[in-house]
């Protein structure tokens, strides 16, 4: 689950009450798999997985998109034009490959490897915020953000716990003047309450986070 984020499981809950779909959520335990999750998900045994009429979607990018395709109720996750779905489907992956596991890598490594992590996060970070101006030029303000689409959730998943993530790290990660437009788009989201319930409190955060990089470092000296 990358470096043990919760948050990227909340992708899919996000999703869900964006669209106002009920759902019954059940919390796993990754020390001792249930039978279920062996059997929902026989090829990773990890979740998330959302099942749907007896029939289990695996990974969360995928269990995403099956939503929006599901339940086409607004509000949509992406967006209905193909040209602007690519689009979106494009940074939807960059955020996904690139800045939440460059956060990981900076939360997960000290000294030169997390002076190295940080700097390549950081330029990845600027290439985000400088193409997501063209989309936003004036900022992201909370009425932009309304009605969550695959990007505003997948920026929840990276950097709403951004203080949490600068207290473990020991490093600044979401800077105002550096990255003014990923800053004024997490600010908007963190307004919301259907993010509010999806994001635990500061401590809670810290606690998992600090484990994490505990046993990573651990393992890794």
């Amino acid at each position: 689950m990358g470096c043990g984020l919760a948050l990227l499981l909340k992708r899919v809950e996000a999703a869900l009450r964006a669209k106002g779909i009920p759902y019954e959520y059940i919390e796993e335990d990754s020390s001792n798999k249930s039978q279920a999750l062996m059997q929902y998900n026989p090829v990773h045994k990890k979740v998330p997985v959302l099942v749907h009429n007896g029939k289990p979607i695996a990974e969360s990018s995928i269990i995403l998109e099956y939503i929006d395709e599901t339940w086409e109720q607004a509000p949509r996750l992406l967006p209905d034009d193909t040209y602007e779905r690519a689009k979106v489907r494009f940074w939807a992956s960059f955020i996904q490959q690139q800045l939440f596991e460059g956060v990981s890598q900076v939360i997960t490594s000290d000294g030169e490897t997390q002076e190295k992590a940080m700097g390549e996060l950081l330029e990845k970070m600027n290439i985000f915020d400088e193409e997501m101006k063209k989309l936003f030029p004036n900022g992201v303000s909370v009425t932009e953000v309304q009605n969550l689409g695959l990007l505003d959730i997948l920026v929840v998943a990276a950097f709403s716990p951004y203080k949490a993530q600068e207290e473990v790290a020991g490093v600044k990660i979401l800077d105002p003047e550096k990255n003014s437009l990923i800053f004024s788009w997490v600010t908007a989201l963190n307004q919301l309450s259907k993010v509010q319930d999806l994001v635990p409190p500061l401590d809670g955060i810290v606690g998992p986070l600090q484990f994490v990089r505990k046993t990573t470092l651990g393992s890794s000296g």
